[in-house]
């Protein structure tokens, strides 16, 4: 947390929490799956319930569903890499500046 600080980085998405707590409740989401895309994993159950699990039956439902995941999946990755480039960057500054342990003038053969 304190990295993300550090590095300027906004922890969290960007995308809105559209479901409410009661809805994803009534819905009956397991707490894993109340995320930002809940709104679109009701319908798909429902869907689900209702062609008896069948593969082939509401994928527009599913495929929406798995695009919100993934653009959430990718939007933590790319904090994650600004958080470790502001992390390298810092601890590169960190090195260079200060004491050398080693003076330029010693020999070192």
């Amino acid at each position: 947390m304190e990295a993300a600080a550090a590095a300027g980085v906004q922890l969290g998405t960007s995308k809105p929490q559209i479901a409410t707590q009661a809805e994803m409740s009534e819905a009956r989401l397991p707490l894993p799956y109340r995320d930002q895309c809940a709104h679109l994993l009701i319908p798909l159950n429902k869907c689900r319930v209702a062609e008896y699990y069948l593969p082939w039956k509401c994928e527009p439902e599913r495929h929406a569903y798995e695009k919100c995941q993934y653009e959430l999946v990718m939007e933590r990755m790319i904090q994650m890499q600004k958080i470790r480039e502001a992390q390298e960057a810092k601890s590169k500054g960190a090195a260079t500046i200060g004491v050398p342990l080693i003076p330029s003038t010693a020999k070192l053969s």
